[in-house]
């Protein structure tokens, strides 16, 4: 059972969140409704500026809210220009947050603002401590799952089976919740960097709609655009 719990789990430590959700959704909001992509030496220069402001706002409210947790980012560029706009959370070894960010992802952006709310996004991530949360709600999974298939009396494969399919259904159980609290975090991460938290979320209109799908890992893209706009309205 120890085995199988760690294996369905281990990967959690670096799975992250991707901006863009992996499941199959309807078509995203035609390109000709919304501004073009900056691309070029103005991309590069607005995800530097997010950089050099955001990181130090997410720092300073990661140690105002969090103890005991390594709130050093480390903030970097996927080396490879044929990945598929994306940014994602993971630790390092040692505990450090990281946030990667591909190269379609910076040049899709429409303006400094987009950049800047999916780093503070990503970087709520960490300060709301989610991989960790999501690694004990598999394992809780994982576990129910042993446990069913023992009682049932399946077999070790059966057994091993159920445990592995608890632990995804745990791991994604409080997902949509935590890409919304993130949000919330990460408008206010995005505002105190001095930059249009909602400005920034509009990038939300263009990805694909995941929809309200049972055991999604995103919710539904209205949710958060309106999370987003309430708690920018509170600040």
């Amino acid at each position: 059972m120890r085995s199988v719990i760690m294996a369905a789990v281990c990967g959690l430590a670096l799975a992250g969140c991707q901006v863009a959700p992996v499941e199959t959704a309807p078509a995203p909001t035609p390109r000709s409704t919304s501004p073009a992509p900056v691309g070029g030496s103005v991309a590069v220069t607005n995800f530097r500026a997010a950089v050099a402001r955001v990181e130090p706002a997410a720092e300073t409210l990661c140690r105002s809210r969090t103890q005991g947790i390594n709130c050093d980012f480390l903030i970097q560029v996927d080396p490879d220009p044929r990945k598929p706009a994306n940014a994602f959370q993971s630790l390092d070894r040692s505990g450090r947050p990281v946030l990667t960010f591909t190269q379609a992802l910076i040049a899709d952006a429409r303006n400094v603002d987009e950049i800047a709310f999916v780093l503070g996004h990503e970087s709520a991530h960490h300060i709301e401590q989610h991989i960790a949360r999501q690694r004990q709600s598999a394992v809780a999974g994982a576990v129910v799952g042993g446990l069913i298939g023992t009682v049932i009396g399946a077999d070790a494969s059966t057994v091993d089976a159920i445990s592995r399919t608890g632990a995804t259904i745990g791991a994604r159980r409080f997902s949509k919740d935590h890409e919304l609290e993130a949000d919330a975090l990460g408008t206010i991460i995005t505002a105190r960097a001095g930059f249009n938290p909602v400005r920034g979320a509009a990038f939300f209109t263009r990805i694909p709609d995941p929809g309200d799908r049972f055991l999604g890992t995103h919710p539904p893209n209205a949710d958060r655009i309106a999370t987003v706009q309430r708690v920018a309205s509170g600040l």
